[in-house]
């Protein structure tokens, strides 16, 4: 949403991992034109979160508001304990399970099941 008109955007932003952590936007509407601009930093989320709304990304954005989270692409996860990567593309899993939003893996050099599912969101002001 912008923060001068309060026009909510028609399409989702996305926010893009592999490109450095900011972006200057430049809404579609007419008057106001200013720049929009975010960045973002990611905030770790560990097993001692679950079941909690915990923060687990800090936006900082100028002249627009997030208004809602959507879970989509590809994610990174890593075992608490043995350091595991894994990763993940939430758009094909709902493709692969009917719309489910669950992730399941099992972390070899732990020897634990790992998931993540039950996903929810909400966004606050700092």
């Amino acid at each position: 949403m912008c923060s001068s008109c309060r026009q909510v955007h028609p399409k989702a932003v996305s926010l893009n991992q592999k490109k450095e952590h900011s972006a200057n936007l430049l809404p579609s509407a007419a008057p106001p034109s200013k720049s929009k601009s975010k960045s973002t930093a990611p905030i770790p989320y560990t097993t001692s979160s679950s079941g909690q709304f915990s923060p687990f990304i800090a936006l900082d954005c100028r002249g627009l508001e997030f208004t809602e989270f959507h879970f989509a692409g590809k994610w990174k996860a890593e075992g608490e304990e043995s350091g595991a990567a894994f990763e993940f593309d939430w758009d094909e899993l709902r493709k692969e399970q009917g719309g489910e939003e669950r992730w399941d893996d099992y972390d070899e050099d732990a020897g634990v099941a790992v998931a993540v599912s039950e996903l929810n969101s909400k966004i606050e002001r700092a």
